[in-house]
């Protein structure tokens, strides 16, 4: 998991700029991580956790 982060990383936004110093790309990396990987990552939980609270859910058959 951390090998398919870090490489979808590096192609979206490390192999795209240079940085001129290294708190440069740390606040680079930083908003990445926070305003797009994590905002999207939850939202594919979410959506997993709404699906399976569908399946798990009583019918009106069975109570």
């Amino acid at each position: 998991a951390c090998e398919g982060f870090f490489g979808m990383m590096k192609r979206e936004v490390i192999n795209r700029r240079r940085y001129r110093t290294l708190n440069e790309a740390r606040a680079d990396v930083f908003n990445y991580i926070e305003r797009f990987h994590n905002p999207r990552r939850r939202r594919k939980v979410a959506a997993q956790d709404r699906k399976f609270t569908a399946v798990l859910k009583p019918s009106v058959e069975t109570g």
